[in-house]
C-alpha cells in the first residue's frame, strides 16, 4: 500500500500481558495492559518522579524505539524546525488593548520561548514589562504561563503558571510599582482569577485531588490562603466551574456547565461576601451564557428549543428566567457563537452557511449590519475588550492563504482600520497558494465541508501526498485559518486539508448533535468520506494520504485506523483519547463525569456501554493490516492520560498482521499541550511532519 521509505529493523518494546477481567451489564471483557495505569496517578501529575519505575522503564523504552526508527529523519526534522521557526517573527508583539490610562499587550523577545506581558501609556509610548515569561521559566523543564489580569486601579497583576504540565496552576500577585510578587500565593487553581471591585482580593477556582474545579474561593490580600472564604462548592462531579468578571467591574459570574447544560450564579463585585444569586437553575440540555450590559444582562441561550441559539435580555437587578425577553430570535441554520455588549451596541459572532460573520446591532433601535469576507473559506475572530463605553471593536481575519490581520472597527462610522498583518519573516506570497472549500458526500448523503490548501504548481492528478486533519467533538469548529507550520508540507508538494466533520458545529448545532453519543460513528465515517473524496477528485492517493488528529481527534485517528486502514499511508495521533470505554467507566478520572453528556455513561446505562464499546479504538483493534502509526503523548496530561496511547500501541503490536511500525513518543516533562515554549513545541511538530513525509515517500 505505502510507498514509504523503509524503517530500520529495530525490535519493538515487548509489553507484558497481565489480564484484568471486568464485567459490566453482564458483558465480560479482559484488559491485558491495564497495569500501565499508575495506581498513584494523582501524585504523578504533581510529581512525575513518583511514577512506578517499571512503568517509567517501559515508557523510556518506547521513546528509545521511536527515536531509533526516526533517526534517519534527524536532518529533515532540523530543516523543518528551522523553516517553521523562520516563519515566526521572534520579537512579535500584540496590538495593545486600551484600558483607562494604559494599554496592555503581550510580546516576545528574539529567541524567547514565553510571552511577556507589558503596558504602555494609553495613546502610545514606552513599554513597561510587567511579567517576563522567559525569566520565570528559568531552570524549569516545563513552564506555562496561565492567566494575567491587572486590577482595575492598575496597581496589581494577578498571574499564574504551571511548572509540571499537569494544569495545576499557582496564582500569584505582583505589585506593578515595585515589580515584586506579594506573599499571596495560591496553589492548585484552574489558572485564572477575578478581582473584586476594590482590588482588595480576588475570586478563583481550586482544583481537587481528581483535578476537578469543584470550589470557588475569595482570597483577601494579606490573608493566609488556608483561611480563604469558600464562596460556592459544586457537589456534582459532572460539572465544570469557572469564575469571571464584567468590564464594568460590577459583577462576579460563577459559570457551571457540562457539555450540554449550564447554570450561572452572580455576586456583586463590590460585595464579595454576598451569597451567589442563582440566575436560572440547570435544566438538562439547556445552555445559557451571560453578557453584562449596564442595567441589563444579555443572555445567549438555546432555551425554548432554539437549537442554534437566540439572544434574550433581562434587567441586571433581577436577571432570573421569568424576566427574560427575546431580543434576537432563533434562526435555524444561523448558529450564534458569542455576544459582546457595549454601551450603545450589541455585537455577535455567528456562523451561517458554514462561514463566520460579525453582526453589529444598535441597542437603541435594533438596526443591524454585517461584517463578512468573500473568500471560500476563512476564519474570523471577535476580540475581547477591556472597555465598555466605546464604539470600537477589534477583530481578526485570516484564511489558509492570508496571514492574520487585526482590525479596529468603528461601529458608528463603519470605518475599518488595519492595525497589524501577521509578519512571516522568511517570506510568504499568498498568490502562490490556492485555498478551496470542497464538499464530500457522507455515507448518509450529508455534505461534509473540506478546506484545502495547496501550491498553484501542485499537480492534482492523484500523485500529491496529503495531510488530512480532523477533530469532530465537543461542538468545536476547526477554522480555515492561516497556519505557517503546514507550509513546510505544502511547499514540499503536499495538499493540506481540514475535514469539518460532524461532532463540531461547522454547519450549526445539529452538526454537533449528529456526531455525539449514539451518533458518534458519523464523525468517523465523515472523515473517511473526506479522504475518499480527496482521492476521487485527484488531490491525492490512498497510498500517500496521512491522517492527523489530536485528543478527541486522536480518538478519530484510532477509529479510522480500525475502520479503514487501507485508506491511509500513515496515521498521526497526538494525545489520543483511544481508551474510551475504560476511561468512561472510571469515575475517579478528572474528566470522566463531565464527559458523560458527550459520550454517554456506560456505568449506569447498558446502551451507552454497548455504543462506546462498538467504536472505542483500543477495544476494537483487530487482526488486520494497519498503516504506520505515530502516537504522541505527555506523562502529566490530566485530559488524556499517558496510559491510553501506551495501552493502544501495545494492543496494536500484539494483534496487527503487517510489518508496519507503531511508534509512541511520551514527553516525560509535559502534559496535554505538549512541550512548553513556542519553539520547543515546533520540535514536536517537526517530528510529526517528518513522519508524514516519510510514510508518504517524500522523506
Amino acid at each position: 500500500m505505502s510507498r514509504a521509505a523503509p524503517f530500520p529493523a529495530i525490535p519493538a518494546p515487548q509489553t507484558a500481558r497481565r489480564p484484568v477481567a471486568d464485567s459490566r451489564h453482564g458483558i465480560e471483557r479482559t484488559d491485558d495492559y491495564a497495569w500501565l495505569r499508575a495506581g498513584n496517578w494523582q501524585q504523578v501529575f504533581r510529581d512525575p518522579s513518583a511514577l512506578d519505575p517499571v512503568i517509567r522503564t517501559h515508557l523510556e523504552a518506547e521513546n528509545a524505539y521511536q527515536a531509533g526508527l526516526m533517526a534517519d529523519t534527524a536532518t529533515l526534522r532540523e530543516a523543518l524546525f528551522q523553516e517553521m521557526k523562520g516563519r515566526i517573527k521572534e520579537d512579535d508583539s500584540s496590538v495593545p488593548m486600551k484600558d483607562g490610562a494604559f494599554a496592555y499587550g503581550t510580546s516576545y523577545r528574539v529567541g524567547g520561548q514565553h510571552p511577556r506581558f507589558f503596558r504602555t501609556p494609553r495613546d502610545g509610548g514606552e513599554e513597561t514589562i510587567l511579567l517576563d515569561g522567559d525569566a520565570e521559566a528559568q531552570g524549569k523543564a516545563y513552564f506555562r504561563l496561565g492567566g494575567a489580569d491587572h486590577s482595575s486601579d492598575h496597581r496589581l497583576l494577578l498571574w499564574s503558571c504551571d511548572d509540571k504540565g499537569s494544569e495545576y496552576f499557582t496564582l500569584r500577585v505582583r505589585d506593578l510599582d515595585t515589580g515584586a510578587d506579594l506573599a499571596d500565593t495560591v496553589a492548585d487553581t484552574g489558572g485564572s482569577g477575578e478581582w473584586d471591585a476594590a482590588s482588595r482580593g480576588f475570586f478563583y477556582t481550586r482544583l481537587d485531588d481528581n483535578h476537578r474545579p469543584s470550589r470557588i474561593f475569595h482570597h483577601r490580600l494579606g490573608d493566609d490562603p488556608a483561611s480563604d472564604r469558600l464562596v460556592y462548592e459544586e457537589a456534582d462531579p459532572g460539572f465544570f466551574m469557572d469564575v469571571a468578571g464584567t468590564r464594568l467591574n460590577d459583577w462576579i459570574m460563577i459559570g457551571i456547565n457540562d457539555h450540554e447544560t449550564s447554570e450561572y450564579r452572580l455576586i456583586p463585585a463590590g460585595d464579595p461576601g454576598a451569597q451567589p444569586l442563582l440566575v436560572k437553575p440547570r435544566e438538562a440540555g439547556v445552555q445559557y451564557d451571560l453578557e453584562a450590559g449596564g442595567d441589563v444582562f444579555f443572555i445567549l441561550t438555546n432555551f425554548g428549543g432554539a437549537r442554534d441559539f437566540r439572544v434574550m435580555a433581562a434587567p441586571a437587578s433581577d436577571p432570573r428566567e421569568e424576566n427574560w425577553v427575546e431580543l434576537v430570535p432563533h434562526e435555524p441554520g444561523r448558529l450564534i457563537l458569542s455576544i459582546l455588549a457595549f454601551r450603545d451596541h450589541l455585537v455577535r459572532l455567528e456562523r451561517k452557511d458554514g462561514l463566520p460573520r460579525i453582526v453589529v446591532r444598535e441597542r437603541a433601535g435594533g438596526a443591524e449590519h454585517v461584517i463578512a469576507f468573500d473568500e471560500e473559506a476563512y476564519s474570523l475572530g471577535l476580540a475581547g475588550s477591556y472597555e465598555y463605553d466605546t464604539a470600537v471593536i477589534r477583530f481578526s481575519y485570516s484564511s489558509m492563504t492570508t496571514p492574520t490581520q487585526v482590525y479596529d472597527y468603528d461601529m458608528r462610522t463603519r470605518e475599518r482600520v488595519l492595525l497589524k498583518t501577521q509578519e512571516v519573516p522568511s517570506g510568504h506570497d499568498p498568490d502562490a497558494y490556492v485555498t478551496r472549500r470542497l464538499m464530500a458526500k457522507a455515507d448518509d448523503g450529508e455534505l461534509v465541508p473540506v478546506s484545502v490548501l495547496y501550491r498553484k504548481d501542485t499537480a492534482l492528478d492523484g500523485s500529491a501526498p496529503c495531510l488530512l486533519y480532523g477533530y469532530g467533538a465537543y461542538g468545536i469548529a476547526i477554522p480555515a485559518s492561516f497556519n505557517t507550520n503546514c507550509l513546510s508540507l505544502v511547499d514540499r508538494g503536499f495538499v493540506y486539508a481540514i475535514a469539518h466533520i460532524r461532532g463540531g458545529k461547522d454547519k450549526g448545532y445539529a452538526w454537533y448533535e449528529d456526531g455525539k453519543r449514539e451518533k458518534k460513528t458519523n464523525t468517523f465515517t465523515d472523515f473517511i468520506a473526506a479522504a475518499r473524496h480527496l482521492v476521487a477528485q485527484g488531490f491525492t492517493g490512498h497510498d500517500r494520504i496521512v491522517a492527523h488528529g489530536g485528543s478527541a481527534g486522536g480518538m478519530l485517528m484510532g477509529a479510522v485506523a480500525n475502520m479503514a486502514p487501507a485508506d491511509f499511508a500513515g496515521i498521526i495521533a497526538e494525545v489520543p483519547f483511544v481508551d474510551v470505554l475504560n476511561t468512561m467507566l472510571d469515575a475517579t478520572l478528572p474528566l470522566t463525569p463531565p464527559e458523560w453528556p458527550e459520550w454517554g455513561n456506560p456505568i449506569e446505562r447498558e446502551a451507552d456501554y454497548r455504543t462506546i464499546a462498538a467504536y472505542s479504538p483500543y477495544d476494537n483493534v483487530t487482526a488486520q493490516a494497519y498503516p504506520p502509526i505515530l502516537a504522541l503523548a505527555g506523562l502529566t496530561d490530566p485530559r488524556v492520560t499517558y496510559w491510553e496511547p501506551a495501552k493502544w500501541v501495545a494492543r496494536l503490536r500484539a494483534l496487527k498482521t503487517d510489518d508496519n511500525p507503531v511508534l509512541l513518543r511520551i514527553n516525560m516533562d509535559a502534559g496535554h499541550a505538549g512541550a512548553s515554549g513556542r519553539f520547543s513545541r515546533l520540535e514536536e511538530v517537526a517530528l510529526a511532519y517528518a513522519f508524514a513525509l516519510k510514510v508518504a515517500g517524500k522523506a
